[in-house]
C-alpha cells in the first residue's frame, strides 16, 4: 500500500504533492514499484496535527481520487479517513476501500455507512484523537487490550452485515516507543483474529528516534522492520517507499519455498 498524503502537514512528505502533475508522477512511480493500493489522505494523523473541517478534508481528498483514476484507470484506492461522508464520498468518486485510524469510534455513523457501502474496511487501533492519543499510553496488557479492542469491533462491524474487513495495530498511535516495539515482537498474536494484518512502520518516530536521526533518514529502519513484521505475519505493508517494500517482500517470500 503506497502512502500518498495530500495534507501540508503529515510529518515525512506534507505538502510535497502540491500539483496535478506531482501527484500523478507519485502515483506512476508506485505503481510501477508495485503498489497494489494507493492511499490517499486527506487529514494528518500525526500527534498534534491540526483538526480540519470535512469540508477541507474533502476538497483535498475526492479530486485527487478523481485525477488518479482518470490517468490509471485501473488502480485500487483506499481512503484514509475516519468521517462516514469523506469516505462515503471519496468511494463514489471511485475509491474501493475504506482505511480508519478510528476503526468507527471517533464517527459514529462509519461502520453503517461501511454496511452500506458494502467494500473492505481496514480498522486500526488507536485511543483517544490524533490531537490527543499520546496521552492514552496505559495498558493493563498491551497485547491483551489490543486484541480485545479488535474483538469488539469485529463483532460490531459483523452484526451491520461487513465481512471484508482488516487489522491495523496502530504503531504510533497512543503507543510510546517501548510499546511498538512490543507489539512487533508479539506481532503474530494478532493472528488470532484470522484477519489480514496491515501494519504501517514507514518512517516512524518509533524508528528514527530510536536512531536519533530524521525521518528522511529512516528508509533502512522502516525496511529492518518492514521485514520483521512479514515474518511475524503482517499481510500488508502502508509504506512510503514502495521499491524497498516490495524487495522486503520478494526476499521473505523465499524463506517460504
Amino acid at each position: 500500500m503506497g502512502i500518498l498524503n495530500v495534507t501540508p502537514d503529515s510529518f515525512y512528505d506534507g505538502g510535497n504533492y502540491k500539483n496535478s502533475m506531482a501527484i500523478v508522477s507519485q502515483v506512476k512511480n508506485m505503481i510501477e514499484q508495485g503498489a497494489t493500493f494507493i492511499d490517499v489522505g486527506g487529514y494528518s494523523s500525526r500527534p498534534n496535527a491540526d483538526d480540519i473541517s470535512v469540508a477541507e478534508e474533502l476538497d483535498r481528498v475526492v479530486p485527487i481520487i478523481e485525477l488518479i483514476l482518470k490517468e490509471f484507470p485501473e488502480t485500487l484506492i483506499s481512503v484514509d479517513t475516519f468521517r462516514s461522508e469523506v469516505a462515503e464520498q471519496a468511494v463514489n468518486a471511485g475509491a474501493c476501500l475504506v482505511n480508519d485510524i478510528s476503526a468507527g469510534h471517533l464517527d459514529e455513523n462509519m461502520l453503517s455507512t461501511i454496511a452500506k457501502l458494502n467494500v473492505p474496511y481496514i480498522m486500526m487501533h488507536m485511543k483517544g484523537t490524533p490531537q490527543t492519543m499520546q496521552q492514552f499510553i496505559n495498558y493493563s496488557n498491551l497485547l491483551k487490550d489490543i486484541l480485545f479492542y479488535f474483538s469488539e469491533r469485529m463483532a460490531k462491524a459483523r452484526a451491520l452485515g461487513i465481512v471484508d474487513m482488516i487489522i491495523d495495530p496502530g504503531f504510533g498511535f497512543a503507543k510510546t516507543i517501548a510499546q511498538n516495539y512490543e507489539l512487533l515482537n508479539k506481532l503474530e498474536l494478532l493472528k488470532i483474529t484470522e484477519l489480514p494484518i496491515l501494519v504501517g512502520l514507514s518512517r516512524k518516530s518509533m524508528i528514527y528516534k530510536s536512531l536519533d536521526i530524521s525521518p528522511e533518514e529512516a528508509l533502512n529502519g522502516t525496511t529492518v522492520l518492514n521485514t520483521i513484521a512479514l515474518q511475524k505475519g503482517a499481510t500488508i505493508l502502508r509504506v512510503h517507499d514502495v521499491k524497498e517494500a516490495m524487495e522486503c517482500i520478494t526476499l521473505t517470500q523465499q524463506l517460504q519455498t
